[in-house]
């Protein structure tokens, strides 16, 4: 039978585990609990929750929300959400990610420092990812989004310019847009630049490609929607060829895990480690249904 090892650094970072033990914390006490978008990129954690009572709601939702509990993710939210809520009269269970609160006090102090100077503001990110939103409130919806380099054509090179990370980028995307900016900015004018990458992401992908040389099969276990989720599958597909993309147990149905001796599996900052248990748990009762299909022969 193969050696199947569940990576060790994979799963939950230190945020959303906050934020999953506050929700469970309330809704053990049978509260009701709203929480203001998916309260991690995972759908089959999503559902336990809400079996538990929680009730996931959009943005045009809690706008209609009154005197109700609602959780803020570890993403955080922009100025305009906490606003709203103090109008309808709606008690916060904030979970925001201490590294993600930190982000946003330098970004707004910033803003307030520079919003009449001509600086320019950059969040490196995803647009429209719910932390680049709460970032980007910050400086009142001013600052420049840049997730690629393509990107900065909306860039003015010949004013000074202030650039910030979302938390889980990658650092090596990072580097090479301030590489860029560098080389294109007038040097007559200012190019500050702080990488404020959480390193429990940064320091996932040597991790990640370790992990998948010292496998011959890999199972990345993620919800499609999670951009840690693809990026850290991109590294582990760099590494080995053999890495595939799965949501979870079912999936394994679909694949042929007979004939290798390491079967790793790995996941993103939002997948639980209960799912990857249930991934290992289904591939065991493939290969063992193998053996015994073998032997029947």
């Amino acid at each position: 039978m193969a050696i199947i090892e569940i990576d060790k650094h994979s799963g939950y970072c230190f945020g959303v585990v906050k934020a999953i033990t506050k929700a469970e914390e309330h809704l053990g006490n049978k509260e009701e609990l709203y929480c203001l978008g998916d309260i991690v990129h995972n759908n089959m954690e999503v559902e336990r929750l809400e079996k538990k009572g929680m009730q996931t709601v959009d943005y045009n939702e809690f706008a209609n929300l009154e005197n109700k509990k609602v959780l803020i993710r570890a993403h955080g939210e922009p100025p305009s959400t906490y606003k709203m809520a103090e109008q309808q009269g709606l008690e916060l269970v904030d979970a925001t990610c201490p590294v993600v609160i930190n982000l946003q006090r330098r970004v707004r102090k910033a803003y307030q420092e520079h919003k009449n100077d001509g600086t320019q503001i950059i969040i490196f990110g995803k647009p429209g990812h719910a932390e680049v939103n709460g970032l980007v409130g910050q400086t009142q919806n001013t600052a420049i989004v840049v997730e690629h380099l393509p990107d900065l054509v909306k860039v003015d090179f010949e004013k000074p310019i202030l650039m910030f990370s979302q938390t889980t980028k990658s650092l090596e995307e990072y580097r090479q847009v301030v590489e860029v900016i560098t080389t294109r900015i007038n040097s007559a004018v200012s190019f500050e630049h702080y990488d404020t990458i959480c390193r429990h992401m940064s320091n996932r992908v040597p991790q990640i490609r370790n992990f998948a040389a010292a496998n011959e099969l890999v199972l990345f276990v993620s919800d499609a929607k999670s951009s840690n989720g693809k990026s850290l599958y991109k590294a582990c597909k760099e590494v080995n060829e053999n890495t595939f993309f799965i949501s979870g147990p079912d999936d394994i149905s679909e694949l042929d895990v007979a004939g290798f001796d390491r079967i790793g599996i790995s996941g993103a900052t939002s997948t639980p480690r209960w799912l990857m248990e249930e991934v290992r748990h289904e591939i065991e009762k493939k290969l063992q249904a193998s053996v015994e299909s073998a032997q029947e022969l």
